[in-house]
């Protein structure tokens, strides 16, 4: 989207384990660090808009500097950008951010954004491996699940096709990756941007060998996709005959800008890659990052982009991962292994089979100890949710056993910690055995071994457990094998895109690590459903020509497999928010003779939604006459709103079967040989369902002939998006309302106070959003201020800023001037196990956003939060709140 106004991306959040979170967490700074302060990526349009239309420049760039300075402004130019077509810029660090508003005014500049901070991927479960290493993943089990291994029986293997990984570099010298780097090997090529010793807020110090010794992540993936057959573990890569690239964007540790993976995205396309893949990101929300929009330039330029969906399922819905939010692009999710590494714990005190836990390592638990059930109710729901009865004794010396429920593994295991419970297991009922537990020392367990540990407990048994810490790991079949992993994160986006698009095996993956690291690991992430991905879109361009991006996309899509919410009879399809289109199938891509279009239908929310009358092409590329089955099959309805709390559902995310209505204008058709036929689909949103819980119904156009069935997909939601509380006024998360205004203590503000702004002399607004935002802006206003209140009777509507030019004019009402404005934010994260994510605050530091000095006088601060899908011109789509009054006197 082309744009004159600058964004500032989402806040940084603290991490806390605990349901209510103390206020000391807070820090006294603003905490913007998803950006980096002073810098910022400018796009330019073309040299003539920058010159007047007098073609004085030889590039955009020399325009624009000179642009710059004609008006005096001081600049440092970070990094370049120069792929017409795609993407032409620069990022640029800036001494006064009022200079922003300058470089808006120029002809010739299309948007100007912060240069944000994209973390290190981090995956889970990792664990180095060694032949003969009980426990490790079958290698080829992947392969069958998604028909791979039928596609290299038919020769193909991704030969002369280049795929261009963006990571923490590759060990090349790895055998099963090619020994070298350079023409003539597996790893033609690539660059690295950073250096081992850049962290992301140090200098990058590049050079052309792109070689990873310390971090390993970008080896395990290129291990997916290149993986040489014929070695210790048999295993082999989606594509191993692909030539890779690598495009090193991350050091041994810390995180990048994403200037740096613009600039990765764009090297990869100028090298001529077919393919980029991407197992990094961050919660987003909206396509519009810089790396989003750039990424998708590049699929409309002919190259195929997969990123990560993310590791943020247990955050529940409304969580969709940048730049996978690029419109065009494939964001991937993640889908269990068939097998998973596994521990055995020995029952003593009666003669039973030792119990299967699901963990890579053994449980750190050295002693033999009698179980304590919390419930003797095996069909309880929401077990351990609710605080202990005061009965409950010392559970200290006990294992601890646990139903998997209602509610989140971290709030039973906080309940039952607070009576001194130390170790547990969980027994389960359904959903991926991968769980989001925090730091507390537990792991899944069968349901029915926990009926038996019940049973035990119940008749008073001696029974005891203890815990091998050698030889007690196993290979044991995945009980939720096929199913989507826990942590793969749920959609869509806020502006209504399929995220993800496909999903993958993500969860336990053996592949390659750096040889000084160990050589091969275990991994789990949709970091490894992602090149998975990526080499299964090599076999499709080597089998079927280098067909376009969105055909690669639409064939993985039309040919996936769906995947169930549970492996129980009856329960329905995992919502498409979480699967995408499904689980893919290559050999069925690749081999499929017909053709369905469109691959997936975008049905927005019922406030906005198209006609409901959709076209669904079917093309017959077959030599003889086919005869197709139309038909319905819905998935399950996500509730995506907890009603109780305003917030977003956190996992497990629970489904109910009231699913669109869909009617077909034929139920079946023959196609003659070459010939298409055309269907149309009238789709209506379920009915009776409650709007306010913002229900996500997805499901399938399904398409078959007997030998194969094809889908296209769709995707809506049952309310209005503009309805959705956008700015959280509960007291769930610090136990005072919010917003607030902090005093100079970290207390909310009482009574009117003074404060100098000297030193941590200052107020910090503290504020979540509960849903995510086009817009965001904290503003200073004079004391007396006038308002009607709407949020806690300290509120206001408002009308929308004319231009950026008039910074800070209103219809209603006068701003003294911005001190935030936060662009296209994400939702903050509620659940207790979110890494980062959790609130937002804005310090008086003594300037306003423009850089001029705040003088003395009499303030309140204004927080203001556009509603999705909201018109900006329109004061009414606005949520707004405004603070207590202070006073601010310098000395």
């Amino acid at each position: 989207m082309a744009s004159k106004w600058f964004s500032l991306l989402s806040a940084f959040f603290i991490y806390t384990a605990q349901a209510t979170v103390p206020l000391s967490s807070v820090s006294k700074e603003t905490s913007l660090a998803n950006t980096i302060p002073g810098q910022y990526i400018v796009e330019l349009d073309n040299v003539g808009d920058l010159s007047n239309g007098k073609r004085l420049y030889t590039t955009a760039h020399t325009a624009f500097y000179s642009a710059l300075e004609r008006r005096a402004i001081d600049f440092q130019v970070q990094r370049e950008f120069n792929t017409p077509g795609v993407f032409v810029g620069a990022s640029v660090s800036l001494t006064a951010s009022q200079d922003l508003r300058d470089i808006a005014s120029l002809p010739g500049v299309k948007a100007i954004r912060p240069v944000v901070s994209i973390k290190g991927p981090k995956p889970i479960d990792k664990r180095v491996v060694k032949p003969g290493d009980s426990g490790v993943p079958d290698g080829e089990s992947t392969h069958i699940m998604t028909g791979v291994d039928k596609v290299h029986a038919q020769g193909v293997t991704g030969k002369g096709i280049k795929i261009g990984i963006i990571d923490t570099g590759i060990d090349y010298n790895h055998p099963v990756l090619g020994g070298g780097f350079g023409p003539g090997h597996k790893v033609i090529g690539g660059y690295d941007l950073v250096g081992d010793a850049f962290t992301g807020s140090n200098t990058p110090v590049p050079d052309n060998d792109p070689l990873d010794e310390c971090n390993g992540h970008g080896t395990h993936v290129a291990g997916i996709i290149g993986a040489n057959p014929g070695n210790e573990f048999n295993i082999s890569g989606v594509a191993y005959d692909a030539s890779l690239a690598s495009y090193r964007v991350f050091g041994c540790d810390g995180s990048t800008p994403d200037d740096i993976i613009i600039d990765a995205l764009l090297r990869g396309y100028n090298d001529g890659m077919d393919i980029l893949t991407l197992s990094l990101g961050g919660a987003d929300g909206w396509s519009e990052s810089s790396s989003a929009v750039v990424a998708s330039n590049l699929v409309d330029k002919g190259k195929v982009v997969t990123i990560a969906a993310g590791n943020d399922g247990g955050v529940g819905t409304w969580y969709a991962s940048a730049p996978g939010t690029g419109k065009h692009v494939i964001s991937v999710g993640s889908v269990d292994n068939t097998v998973i590494p596994a521990q055995n714990a020995i029952v003593a005190g009666i003669d039973h089979a030792p119990i299967l836990y699901y963990s890579a390592l053994p449980l750190p638990i050295t002693e033999t100890l009698p179980i304590y059930a919390v419930s003797t109710d095996t069909t309880i729901a929401n077990d351990a949710c609710e605080p202990l009865p005061d009965s409950t004794p010392d559970l200290s010396n006990f294992i601890v056993i646990v139903k998997r429920g209602t509610c989140t593994f971290v709030q039973k295991l906080t309940n039952i910690a607070a009576k001194g419970a130390r170790f547990s297991l969980i027994y389960n009922n359904g959903g991926s055995i991968g769980i989001s537990a925090g730091n507390f020392t537990t792991a899944l367990i069968s349901e029915g071994d926990g009926d038996f540990l019940v049973q035990q407990f119940v008749a008073k048994s001696n029974l005891t457990l203890s815990f091998p810490q050698t030889g007690g790991s196993s290979n044991a079949p995945n009980p939720t094998g096929g199913l989507m992993s826990s942590f793969s994160t749920y959609g869509p986006s806020y502006d209504m895109f399929f995220k993800p698009a496909v999903s993958a095996p993500g969860g336990g993956i053996l592949s390659t690590l750096p040889l000084k690291l160990g050589g091969w690991g275990v991994e789990s992430g949709t970091s490894m459903a992602t090149p998975f991905t990526a080499g299964s879109a090599g076999l499709i361009l080597q089998a079927k020509g280098k067909v376009s991006p969105a055909n690669v996309k639409s064939l993985l899509q039309t040919t996936a497999q769906t995947v169930s919410s549970s492996l129980t009879d009856g329960d329905p399809l995992q919502t498409l928010s979480q699967q995408g289109a499904g689980l893919v199938d290559v050999f069925t891509a690749i081999n499929t003779k017909t053709v369905v279009s469109p691959s997936e239908i975008l049905l927005n929310d019922t406030s906005n939604a198209p006609l409901p009358l959709h076209t669904i092409t079917i093309k017959n590329t077959s030599p003889n006459a086919v005869t197709y089955k139309i038909g319905h099959v819905p998935a399950g309805t996500a509730n995506s709103i907890d009603t109780t709390t305003g917030f977003a559902v956190e996992a497990p995310v629970v489904l109910n079967t009231n699913h669109a209505s869909v009617s077909l204008s034929q139920s079946k058709v023959t196609v003659r040989p070459g010939g298409t036929a055309l269907i149309l689909a009238t789709i209506l949103p379920p009915r009776n369902l409650d709007a306010s819980v913002l229900p996500v119904y997805s499901g399938y156009i399904v398409v078959s002939n007997g030998q194969e069935t094809l889908r296209s997909s769709y995707l809506g939601v049952v309310g209005s998006l503009k309805n959705q509380k956008v700015i959280d006024t509960s007291d769930a998360f610090f136990g005072i309302p919010l917003p607030a205004l902090l005093d100079k203590e970290g207390t909310p503000q009482s009574n009117i106070s003074t404060y100098t702004l000297a030193g941590d002399d200052a107020p910090t607004v503290l504020f979540r959003l509960d849903f995510g935002t086009p817009l965001l802006r904290v503003d200073l206003v004079d004391k007396n201020l006038q308002l009607t209140p709407t949020i806690k009777k300290r509120s206001w509507w408002w009308s929308w800023w004319s231009s950026l030019t008039n910074f800070d004019s209103f219809d209603k009402v006068k701003t003294l001037g911005a001190l935030a404005e936060l662009d296209y934010t994400p939702r903050n994260a509620d659940a207790a196990t979110a890494a980062d994510n959790g609130w937002n605050t804005v310090t008086l530091d003594g300037t306003f956003a423009d850089g001029t000095s705040i003088p003395n006088g009499d303030y309140k601060i204004l927080v203001r939060a556009l509603k999705v899908t909201g018109n900006p011109a329109n004061e009414n789509d606005f949520e707004s709140w405004l603070s207590p009054a202070f006073t601010v006197a310098r000395t």
